[in-house]
């Protein structure tokens, strides 16, 4: 399983020498940067030290998995495992996976850190011993043994410890674009991009060019999304950026423990040619929601985590830095891309939590011979959510184990700006869901739905988020050196929405959130669910009444499509987001759900002010959320939007024949997903795993002109694993 790391350098602060000391802001208000190496490096080593002395007391004293076995508790012969889990403080980890492996079971604790499993009766039919495993981001894995018999009910709390790991002005481009993204003008990594006259596909560690011009529909080439002396076992080539002709893969790799950069040349024929590959020391990136790349012109903008191991040798040796790969890289090729003078911390004392965090944002040229890539980086409590602006990286920082806490300091949001000048800060309460509760307005406000127990964008956490809810507002103009504090009245507080996952999203001058299904299961909405629309710059508020849950949320120009489950059919729910929010028109595909959970998975080409047409994979309806990884879209759903109401067209259908062996050697479960609408050169496209379907519009209804199957099959050559 995938881990994601988006806090970087996450050390455990004690009581770290300077941590009290008082330097000065920068001259413009923002933030102060350290002086010297020597400097940031002996603060550094101050807290590493301290981390590894808290360290080896967990271990020592909170090993401590406690165990009362309760005897025949259960009169039908199954095994009860049940209890915390926790830090060495006694505080609940929220969201921490505790799973029996030999059985494939696994729960995710609650709030108050609990779990419970249930071995079923013919698994355990004489007194045996059981591995019981807890894990969670920042923390070594715990592992318990423990002995029972049919019908125990087991009591272990679990603690678990730090793991001390976690640690020039941009042009927008013009480009058609094929991917649903935030911000006009800020792509982000994907599966698929478009190139003049050919689509670009990465899938199953390969990368594919189909040439569209001129009405065809043709493969053209197919190579690895990895070099030719890279072994890419225990690797994920997960998303895909082009910019000119130069085709970007971002991966990371377990067997060499860092983001991969694979540059591609792809010529004006649509063969793909490998370069390069270039390494750089981080932690996985993986979010459910977010994707770890950004494109604005020819500028490749990544959040890059690091870890950072104790010791002021390790710090030096483990520093943010990047090397060219070769069969023979090793430790001595890494080359800085962060100096001191680009660390930046709030101006006073780092008021922080038990835990600190550096976190670094990294600018790379694609359009250089040799990739260039440098790095800014602000330190704050450990981060969660990132968000990027046409304008800035904002990122998120906040204790989220202190989910209780109330004051105004137990959370900082850094403004890094994309023209290179120096951050700012400003000192703020609660936390995001996810990257889409921003909005950086054009009235020179940044706008921020926060909740007081949202744990953020790892893994599949922002389904977890809970607690009160309020919108922050508050002009760019206040972000100063992270002394100032967002006061009392830019919150608005918001109704709280209870049970299900919570999905939000802005859209033009509104706010839009509800509950629906998510990664981790379905929830059934058969009597429907409450949507509010929130218009932000005058806190207007709306309640509506829809007859499924809130799933997803896109925008169509300048109005909404909520979509949802009601537990058997999947909705469509149009929203007129006029002076009055109101619901005016419906759809609903019968025994569906969503096939793509992923925000790039929905499109919508409009054709007119209020007219255009969207596109959205399905499946059978039924099935927890992240069942879409394994089972393949039906097909793809297009409907026009015209008139103040939906227009079914139709569908494009995958196959019932799926490629019985593609050799796949990499990253062969598709995490980022497989299955996309695409307008492009007015024509409508639907992609479904290995297939690319066309349609035409005839009559109203959409017609299937021809489909590829652009597979690799096993007789073809494949990098060998080395």
């Amino acid at each position: 399983m995938k881990r994601f790391t988006v806090a970087v350098l996450t050390l455990t602060l004690l009581c770290p020498a300077h941590a009290d000391a008082q330097q000065p802001g920068g001259t413009d208000g923002s933030l102060p940067a350290f002086r010297s190496e020597a400097e940031l490096s002996h603060f550094l080593d101050d807290i590493a030290s301290q981390l590894e002395r808290a360290r080896r007391r967990c271990n020592r004293d909170g090993v401590d998995v406690r165990t009362r076995v309760g005897g025949a508790a259960q009169p039908d012969g199954a095994v009860v495992l049940r209890g915390r889990a926790m830090d060495a403080s006694g505080d609940a980890l929220e969201g921490a996976m505790v799973e029996i492996p030999e059985f494939g079971l696994r729960s995710i604790t609650t709030a108050d850190g609990t779990y419970r499993l249930a071995i079923p009766s013919w698994r355990i039919t004489e007194r045996r011993n059981v591995v019981l495993r807890a894990s969670f981001i920042g923390f070594d894995d715990r592992i318990a043994e423990v002995r029972v018999r049919p019908g125990d009910e087991v009591v272990v709390d679990l603690v678990l410890c730090d793991d001390g790991l976690d640690l020039a002005k941009l042009e927008v481009g013009t480009a058609e674009a094929v991917t649903n993204v935030q911000h006009a003008g800020v792509d982000e990594g994907g599966i698929v991009k478009l190139r003049g006259d050919h689509l670009v596909v990465l899938r199953r560690g390969r990368l594919f060019a189909i040439d569209i011009g001129q009405d065809r529909l043709e493969p053209v080439s197919v190579v690895d999304a990895f070099g030719p002396d890279i072994d890419p076992r225990n690797t994920w080539y997960d998303e895909l950026l082009v910019s000119d002709d130069v085709v970007v893969v971002v991966g990371y790799s377990y067997e060499r423990g860092g983001t991969e950069l694979g540059l591609f040349h792809l010529d004006d024929g649509g063969r793909l040619h490998y370069r390069a590959t270039y390494h750089l020391r981080s932690h996985d990136y993986y979010s459910s929601r977010n994707y770890a790349s950004r494109l604005i012109g020819t500028k490749l903008v990544l959040y890059v985590p690091l870890s950072l191991p104790p010791g002021r040798r390790a710090v030096a040796a483990a520093f943010p830095a990047m090397r060219r790969w070769s069969r023979d890289a090793d430790e001595d090729d890494f080359r800085p891309i962060l100096s001191a003078t680009r660390v930046y911390r709030p101006a006073g004392a780092l008021r922080a939590p038990r835990r600190l965090a550096l976190h670094s944002v990294t600018i790379c040229d694609l359009a250089a011979a040799e990739l260039t890539c440098e790095a800014t980086a602000v330190l704050g409590p450990p981060g969660h959510v990132f968000y990027v602006s046409p304008t800035a990286v904002y990122v998120w920082l906040r204790d989220w184990r202190r989910g209780r806490a109330t004051k105004p300091d137990d959370a900082m949001v850094y403004r890094i700006p994309l023209d290179g000048s120096a951050p700012a800060a400003l000192a703020v309460r609660g936390s995001p869901v996810d990257q889409f509760s921003f909005l950086e307005s054009d009235d020179g406000h940044l706008n921020v739905l926060v909740r007081s127990r949202a744990m953020g964008e790892w893994m599949w956490h922002a389904d977890l988020a809970a607690g009160d809810a309020a919108l922050l507002r508050v002009p760019l103009a206040l972000f100063s050196d992270g002394r100032r504090e967002a006061p009392p009245s830019a919150y608005l507080s918001l109704p709280v929405l209870v049970g299900g996952v919570f999905h939000n999203r802005f859209v033009g001058e509104h706010l839009l959130y509800g509950v629906g299904s998510g990664w981790l299961g379905p929830t059934a909405a058969a009597n429907g669910s409450a949507l509010y629309v929130l218009r932000w710059a005058d806190g207007a508020l709306s309640e509506l009444w829809l007859p499924h849950g809130v799933d997803r949320i896109e925008a169509l120009g300048t109005d909404a499509v909520v979509i949802g489950s009601d537990g058997r059919d999947l909705h469509f729910t149009g929203v007129d987001l006029d002076a009055l929010p109101a619901i005016v028109q419906r759809y609903v595909q019968r025994g569906a759900a969503q096939g793509e959970l992923r925000s790039h998975g929905f499109f919508y080409r409009a054709d007119g002010p209020d007219s255009g047409v969207l596109g959205l994979p399905f499946r059978a309806s039924g099935g927890v959320g992240y069942h879409h990884l394994f089972k393949g879209s039906a097909g793809v759903l297009f409907l026009r939007n015209a008139d103040g109401r939906f227009h079914e067209l139709g569908v494009l259908a995958a196959s019932a024949d799926e490629p019985a062996d593609d050799g796949c050697v990499a990253s062969c479960v598709d995490w980022y997903g497989n299955a996309r609408p695409i307008f492009v050169q007015g024509r409508i496209f639907a992609l479904l795993g290995y297939e690319l379907v066309e349609g035409t519009l005839e009559g109203g209804r959409i017609r299937e002109t021809r489909r590829i199957d652009f597979a690799p099959h096993r007789a073809e050559p494949v990098a060998p694993a080395r």
